[in-house]
């Protein structure tokens, strides 16, 4: 019976490479098939036709130039584009652009591979696996990439945010091992989110740890590039953000992170009780009013204070940044409880630093983890009720879920 299983698997595999393969070469058809209509729309004649009348320019057809691999998502196909002699006007097609030989997918596969743990010098063989034999990739044409990366990181860091209305902007900082000295770098990424509900990544950049002086550069970026007024930022403990942002964003509220909170605290308490103390500690963000989550905490307070004071010590240790999300509207509080905004593209991101050797530059690690997240951003969510971020971005107040419709900030 399992002699049977597993010949028909080995037919179903075999039917189905069969298949690919079919697909594959019905696209090259379908591909060449369009590039030649193009051209015969741009002769205004079929390459067979005859020319009408002895006006205009001698333009005629002259075969084929050599075979183009294209590489795409279901493989490299093979095209030739048509050749045309003494025209006036250059041909451009539309539809194989001059010197293309990869898709947009294609190039965005690349950094994902990299993700994954591939070194520079394993890209060729794991695209040729992917895309076929043909694939016209290499070592080299990775290196040629990423330094059109970095090229395009330049002019990505300097884009005026003048037009952009940003409401609540989430800051964090991912340490990977580059350069030369012992420590690990910071690199400080902040992604906002705009009035029309979309998370947009805002700021990659490498700092000294997450000290007050890199933040403050960071933020000091963004205001000089237009960044208008922020209403909430959320974050973690670290004190560098809060400092940095009181100077350059005054007016934007504070939102400490619950996750660093909770497991801040569960550090200070021995293992055998931190499996019931975290069921209680949870409950505390997930109130449903700010009155509740202090009665919450005061329980907390009383089953742990008087034989844990040092993880009420903590809890309560910056108490007034824990709890500024009720200000805002409850459909928004489950994005600005924690920092998770910026941590779930971070996950992936960590699986492969943490792989990785050391970078050999901070920019390198800058650059390669920019990229990431600018293909990460493309598939962000927008937030909750997009249409209350409108009125959060031109004042209006927030008191445990109740919009206060009669007091409204100056936006």
């Amino acid at each position: 019976m399992r002699e049977g299983n597993t010949e028909r698997a080995g037919k179903a595999s075999h039917f189905y490479e069969e298949l690919e393969e079919l697909v594959r070469v019905k696209i090259q058809g379908f591909i060449q098939d369009l590039l030649n209509e193009e051209v015969e729309a741009f002769m205004g004649r079929s390459r067979y036709e005859r020319k009408e009348g002895v006006d205009g320019d001698d333009g005629y057809y002259n075969g084929f130039g050599k075979p183009r691999r294209v590489s795409m998502k279901i493989g490299t196909i093979e095209v030739r584009r048509p050749r045309l002699r003494n025209l006036e006007d250059r041909f451009e097609s539309r539809i194989l652009p001059l010197f293309k030989r990869r898709t947009q997918e294609v190039g965005n596969l690349l950094p994902e591979l990299y993700l994954h743990g591939l070194a520079t010098g394993d890209f060729e063989l794991a695209l040729r696996g992917l895309l076929g034999e043909g694939a016209p990739l290499s070592a080299s044409s990775i290196q040629r990439l990423k330094a059109k990366w970095e090229a395009e990181y330049d002019d990505w860091r300097r884009e005026d945010l003048n037009g952009l209305e940003v409401v609540y902007i989430w800051a964090d900082g991912l340490y990977v091992k580059a350069g030369l000295e012992k420590d690990k770098a910071a690199l400080l990424v902040i992604i906002g989110a705009t009035r029309e509900g979309k998370k947009k990544l805002l700021t990659v950049e490498g700092g000294y740890r997450e000290s007050k002086e890199s933040w403050s550069g960071v933020l000091r970026s963004l205001r000089d590039r237009g960044l208008r007024s922020l209403r909430l930022t959320v974050a973690d403990g670290n004190l560098g953000i809060w400092s940095a942002l009181g100077e350059i964003y005054p007016e934007s509220k504070e939102q400490r992170c619950w996750n660093h909170k909770i497991v801040n605290v569960l550090d200070r308490l021995p293992k055998r009780v931190q499996s019931q103390a975290k069921e209680h500690l949870c409950k505390l963000p997930y109130a449903e009013t700010q009155a509740e989550c202090e009665r919450l905490k005061a329980h907390f307070k009383t089953l742990y204070g008087k034989a844990y004071p040092k993880a009420i010590e903590i809890l309560e240790n910056d108490w007034e940044r824990m709890v500024t999300f009720y200000e805002f509207p409850k459909e928004h509080w489950v994005h600005l409880r924690t920092t998770n905004i910026v941590e779930s593209p971070f996950a992936t991101v960590r699986l492969r630093t943490n792989a990785a050797k050391r970078y050999r530059k901070v920019t390198n690690a800058v650059v390669i983890i920019w990229k990431v997240l600018m293909i990460a951003e493309k598939r962000f969510r927008k937030l909750n009720a997009p249409h209350l971020l409108a009125e959060v971005f031109e004042g209006v107040k927030y008191v445990d879920r109740i919009r206060n419709s009669d007091t409204q900030e100056a936006a």
